[in-house]
C-alpha cells in the first residue's frame, strides 16, 4: 500500500515512469498477451474511485450558480475547445483528434477534490462537481462523440454504450454497495477517517497499468517517430492553458476564493482515467493509438495543477478560512 501511495502521490513522476517502461517492453517483446489485462486494469483504475463517491450531493442545496456555470463550461466550452483542435492540428489524424475530444469530454475525477482542498477551495462544490460531472458525462460522451466525430470515423455507438454501462455504471454501483456495506460494518466515522484513504492509490495501480500497456502497444511506432510525443503536447498545453485561463477570469469576477478554485479545478482536471478506458475498452486495436495522447495528458494536467496550487494565493489572494483536504 505503501509503494501505491507513493505512486499516487508522484504521479507527475509515475505516469512518465510507466510510459518509459511500457516503451521498453514494447521494443523487446510480443505485446499481444498484454490486450488481455486492459478490462482487469480497467476495473482497478475506476471502481475505487466509485467506492468514495457520495452521489447524494447531486441533490444538496446550495451554490447553484456556481455549479450551473462549472457544467456549462464542462460540457460545451471544453467540448468545443477540444473539437476545434482536434480539427486544427489532427484533421488527417482522426484517431488522434478522438482521444484530444476524450480528454476534453469528461470532467472532474478525484483529483478535482484533492487539489482544491490543496489550494483551500470549497470542498463540498467540488464534491457536486465531481458527481454531477461524471454522471452527465457518462450519458452524454457516445452522443457527443456522434455529432462531433461521426463524419469523420465510424463509431460503434452500441459497444460505445456497453463499455460505458461496464466501466463506469457497474462500478458505480459496486463501488456504492462496497462503501454501504463498509459504513455498516465499521460505521461513518471510521470509514471516513481510516478506510476512505485506502481506495484512491488501489485506482493508481490501475492508472499506471494502462498506460503501461498503452505505450507498449504503441512502442515501435513512437520509436520509429519520436517527435508525435512533442506533437500531441502542443494541442494539449493550449487546452489546459484555456481551461484554466477562462476559468480564472471567470472565477475573480463572479465568485469568491474559495468558489473560484472549485471552479478552475472542477473544469481544468479531466477524468483520464474513464478516457483511457474507453479507449483502450471500446475500439480494439485502435485503441492504443487514442490512448497516447491521453496518457500525454497526464503528464500535463498534474503538472498544470501543481504549478496553479502555488500560485493560487496570488491569482486569488491568500485564504481566511481554514479548509482540510
Amino acid at each position: 500500500m505503501k509503494l501505491l501511495q507513493l505512486l499516487q502521490k508522484n504521479l507527475t513522476y509515475s505516469i512518465p515512469a510507466f510510459m518509459i517502461l511500457g516503451l521498453i517492453y514494447g521494443s523487446i517483446f510480443n505485446t499481444q498477451i498484454l490486450k488481455l489485462a486492459i478490462l482487469p486494469l480497467t476495473f482497478v483504475m475506476v471502481y475505487p474511485m466509485m467506492v468514495n463517491l457520495n452521489i447524494k450531493k447531486v441533490f444538496s442545496k446550495g451554490d447553484g450558480k456556481l455549479q450551473w456555470v462549472t457544467q456549462l463550461i464542462n460540457f460545451i466550452i471544453v467540448p468545443l475547445i477540444g473539437f476545434s483542435l482536434g480539427e486544427m492540428f489532427f484533421s488527417d489524424e482522426p484517431l488522434v483528434a478522438l482521444g484530444l475530444l476524450l480528454v476534453a469530454l469528461i470532467p472532474t475525477s478525484g483529483m478535482t477534490v484533492s487539489w482544491t482542498g490543496f489550494a483551500k477551495g470549497n470542498m463540498e462544490a467540488a464534491i457536486k462537481m465531481t458527481v454531477i460531472g461524471l454522471v452527465l458525462g457518462s450519458v452524454l460522451i457516445p452522443f457527443y462523440l456522434q455529432g462531433l466525430m461521426g463524419t469523420a470515423l465510424e463509431l460503434p455507438m452500441f459497444k460505445i454504450f456497453s463499455q460505458i454501462l461496464m466501466v463506469i455504471f457497474l462500478p458505480m454501483l459496486a463501488g456504492y454497495i462496497t462503501q454501504q456495506l463498509i459504513i455498516k460494518k465499521y460505521g461513518r466515522d471510521k470509514y471516513q477517517k481510516n478506510l476512505k484513504q485506502i481506495f484512491p492509490p488501489i485506482s493508481t495501480l490501475g492508472v499506471v497499468g494502462i498506460v503501461f500497456v498503452a505505450m507498449a502497444l504503441k512502442a515501435k511506432a513512437i520509436l520509429t517517430h519520436p517527435e508525435v510525443l512533442l506533437e500531441y503536447a502542443l494541442p494539449l498545453l493550449l487546452l489546459y492553458g484555456l481551461i484554466f485561463f477562462i476559468t480564472t477570469i471567470i472565477g475573480k469576477y463572479f465568485f469568491s476564493r474559495e468558489d473560484s478554485i472549485a471552479l478552475v479545478y472542477g473544469t481544468a482536471m479531466r477524468n483520464l482515467s474513464i478516457a483511457l478506458a474507453i479507449a483502450m475498452t471500446v475500439f480494439g486495436n485502435k485503441g492504443s493509438e487514442i490512448a497516447l495522447i491521453i496518457a500525454v495528458a497526464y503528464i500535463i494536467q498534474v503538472q498544470a495543477a501543481s504549478w496553479y496550487m502555488k500560485y493560487s494565493a496570488v491569482i486569488f489572494g491568500k485564504s481566511v478560512v481554514k479548509v482540510v483536504p
